[in-house]
């Protein structure tokens, strides 16, 4: 007879599978956990326990779910189990972000047209797609064996929602918070939209960098024929230049060479005399940036004329220390132009394109009308050098595209009325781990305006309606009328009533004396949405949530 050491094991007994079969088994203990209610259980035995809050910041609802969604979900079910076990009451809401560009771009994917159908056909295209990704999720969570009920959520779409977050956006442009500005915002030119500073990528592109001559005209101090440079990686923006702007504490020299006589940093002297291969170089004159403020000089291409300003924000680590002024193209252009009361030019449409007021640039696209600005300058002789440089540049985090500055009228919500009380606030929060307090405090202390504004269909929409004579009706009556519409109808009232029909009965404005109203069209930042939220932790009577835990964004 054949030994065999496995008759000399001696195992127990059990009733234990050989197999974990886990992708069978787990669906029947999720079932049963369901159906025997074990979340609502605990909380009703907790019913009387002091309450803990997580709000669940909503992730956005467009593909399955992936690991930072199961991360995230993990980590709060760990919370809410072990509050639960200490006694606590701890009623979740789920939530999801439903509006924005990604889920039109999933729409238009599919075959629907934004541009060959209404707007309202198209939006109800957005919200079938959110409300289909919206039920792939809560399916997917279901397997990860959480607790919670998610069957009990919120979305950015519902018509609560919206009229709610109408109710705050109402409350901030009542008390000064939100205006309208033609300035420049982040332009995506494949999204055709705003950007917020949130929606920025930076990424290392190739660019020319280019130094251009201005000629000067009229100056009290300088008489002979003499030249500014100014230093630009973004050519395409030079027909749009306006001004030079150098700072009024720096000290500029007039340098005589051999190829002319130019302005810029005397202490870039011994730099640019090898830069610009000048044989000699010699100073006629130098002078602080203050003495040559309102100096008039010519355009590079065009028969008009450009002033020299003065700014804080040019610097005297890089360039020449005078700085392309294009008040349609850069905030700090934009800034120190309006001081002088020059208002921005932006001679780009919404796709990247020059217009026709750029003359031998119309229709060109602007990273091809680069190479034609570098071509003409360098033809009527105003290009002086011209390399190709790497450097950090914005670019559009959904598209991965480079985004432009571009001039546009935005809606704008300012903090500076308010940055005082949100740094306090910040301090009365605790912090995991720690340095997010820090990271906090800094972003609040440099965002300045943030553009609230999107030009895209799938969203809700800003409730402004406008005069004859274009100034918004900025009225308490006019929102709540709107706001009761949208609690009614969902925000695609908005869309499907004439602008007379959004306004109250009866209303007259002295502004609009033959009753011609417009209404705007752009939607609000998704970011609004999702920074609406709050209102779901106070309907559940507890304000503000104990906890947070989302990523960093």
């Amino acid at each position: 007879m054949a030994f065999s050491f496995k008759d000399t094991l001696l195992m127990p007994f059990t009733n234990f599978d050989m197999k974990g079969n886990l992708f069978i088994k787990e669906p029947i203990l999720i079932k049963k956990w369901e159906q025997e209610k074990i979340y609502e259980k605990i909380l009703k035995k907790n019913k009387n326990g002091e309450k803990f809050i997580i709000h669940d910041g909503p992730p956005y609802a467009n593909g399955s779910i992936h690991c930072g969604h199961m991360l995230k979900r993990f980590l709060k079910d760990f919370i809410i189990r072990f509050k639960m076990m200490q006694g606590y009451y701890t009623p979740f809401i789920f939530g999801w972000d439903t509006h924005g560009l990604p889920i039109e771009n999933q729409v238009i994917k599919s075959g629907v047209s934004r541009k060959d159908n209404s707007i309202v056909f198209f939006r109800q295209k957005c919200k079938k797609y959110a409300i289909e990704q919206v039920s792939t999720q809560k399916e997917q969570i279901k397997r990860l064996g959480i607790i919670e009920d998610v069957s009990n959520f919120y979305l950015t779409l519902d018509k609560e929602y919206e009229a709610n977050q109408l109710e705050i956006f109402k409350k901030l442009i009542l008390n000064g918070y939100i205006f309208r500005s033609f300035k420049p915002v982040f332009w995506s030119p494949t999204s055709e939209t705003a950007l917020a500073e949130s929606e920025i990528e930076y990424h290392d592109i190739e660019s020319d960098s280019i130094y251009v001559l201005f000629e000067i005209k009229n100056s009290s101090r300088i008489k002979k024929k003499s030249f500014f440079i100014i230093w630009t990686t973004t050519p395409w923006t030079i027909p749009a230049n306006l001004a030079i702007c150098l700072n009024a504490k720096f000290t500029y020299g007039l340098f005589e060479t051999e190829k002319g006589n130019f302005i810029f940093l005397k202490k870039n002297k011994d730099d640019f005399k090898q830069k610009f291969s000048f044989k000699k170089i010699k100073i006629i004159d130098e002078f602080d940036g203050k003495e040559l403020e309102n100096t008039i000089v010519k355009h590079p291409i065009y028969d008009r004329d450009s002033i020299v300003i003065l700014g804080n924000y040019v610097v005297d680590n890089h360039g020449t220390g005078c700085v392309h002024t294009a008040p349609g193209h850069g905030l700090d252009d934009y800034n120190a132009c309006i001081k002088y009361k020059i208002k921005p030019y932006c001679p780009v449409d919404s796709r990247g394109f020059l217009d026709k007021t750029t003359g031998i640039f119309n229709g060109l696209f602007y990273e091809d009308a680069s190479k034609k600005v570098i071509e003409v300058l360098k033809k009527n002789g105003s290009l002086l050098k011209s390399e190709k440089i790497i450097h950090s540049y914005p670019h559009d985090w959904r598209t991965k595209k480079p985004v432009i500055f571009r001039a546009t009228p935005q809606w704008f919500c300012s903090i500076k009325p308010i940055r005082k009380k949100i740094l306090e606030e910040i301090k009365k929060i605790n912090w995991y781990p720690s340095w997010g307090q820090i990271r906090m405090k800094n972003m609040i202390n440099e965002r300045e305006d943030w553009c609230i504004s999107r030009q895209r269909a799938w969203g809700v929409p800003i409730p402004i309606i406008f005069n004859e004579d274009n100034t918004p009706i900025i009225e308490e009556k006019i929102f709540d009328h709107v706001i009761k519409l949208v609690r009614e109808n969902g925000s695609d009232i908005w869309y499907q009533k004439d602008v007379k029909e959004l306004l109250p009965k009866d209303y007259s404005n002295i502004h609009s004396p033959n009753g011609i109203f417009k209404k705007e069209i752009d939607i609000m930042d998704v970011w609004f949405d999702s920074g609406s939220s709050w209102m779901t932790i106070a309907k559940q009577k507890k304000y503000p949530a104990d906890l947070y835990l989302e990523g960093n964004d």
